[in-house]
């Protein structure tokens, strides 16, 4: 997985058909998206139940790019093996999920995968600086964490701008996760993200018959984000 800023769009399955995942999967494959962001709730750390590692594990043959997975769960360590067994790719923990998050890094880091820490709304950047050297990737909650359709949250762009420019020249992404369409898009993108998650901004209108709504959402979506780039 060889690193790069272009804009990445990162369907959250949240949105998607439950009863259809699979196909799911691979419609937001076919009409273009870049990753596939899987968003596990274990109704503790977030008010929300969703999925474990049996079901990365079930989709993971249907995805054939980037498997993005967002654990919103504590305590997470214990759950790590299950979550690498399963095939993720980018394993992401939240920095208020534990005490020792920097162990739960290491751990991740152990293996072939690719680490993520992510931020709620209320939690400063701060609160990871000691860890931008351990990551590959900061995910930051637009959102509070728990459900989707939620409306983006605008104070998290200057926060984005901040997390810019802590990571300076490091190989780490930038990931926006809650309330993107195309008209927040542009706001993230030029704040610095690259990696832009979006749920019912993508599924909404659209199926696993009807997959073209899902690809004009994705194009939209990313148009929107680089042209805020070009512009800027």
């Amino acid at each position: 997985m060889a690193f790069d800023k272009s804009i990445k769009i990162a369907p959250s399955i949240l949105s998607a058909d439950f009863s259809n995942f699979g196909a799911e999967c691979e419609a937001i494959e076919r009409e273009g998206c870049d990753w596939v962001h899987i968003d596990v709730m274990d109704g503790h750390f977030v008010p929300n139940i969703t999925f474990g590692a049996q079901t990365c594990k079930s989709l993971r043959p249907h995805i054939k790019k980037i498997m993005d997975v967002h654990l919103m769960i504590s305590p997470v360590d214990d759950f790590i093996d299950s979550f690498l067994d399963a095939g993720a790719d980018i394993i992401t923990v939240h920095a208020e999920a534990g005490f020792h998050i920097h162990r739960t890094l290491q751990k991740i880091n152990s293996h072939s995968v690719k680490s993520g820490i992510a931020i709620n709304p209320g939690t400063p950047i701060s609160s990871i600086e000691n860890f931008i050297d351990m990551i590959d990737l900061v995910c930051v909650m637009t959102v509070n964490p728990g459900f989707g359709g939620q409306k983006f949250i605008h104070s998290q762009v200057e926060k984005i701008k901040s997390l810019k420019n802590m990571i300076g020249e490091r190989d780490v992404h930038i990931e926006v996760d809650g309330g993107v369409t195309v008209d927040t898009a542009p706001l993230v993108s030029r704040a610095g993200a690259d990696v832009l998650v979006a749920g019912s901004g993508i599924f909404s209108g659209g199926s696993v018959e009807n997959t073209s709504i899902y690809g004009n959402n994705i194009r939209a979506i990313r148009e929107a984000a680089n042209a805020a780039i070009i512009e800027e």
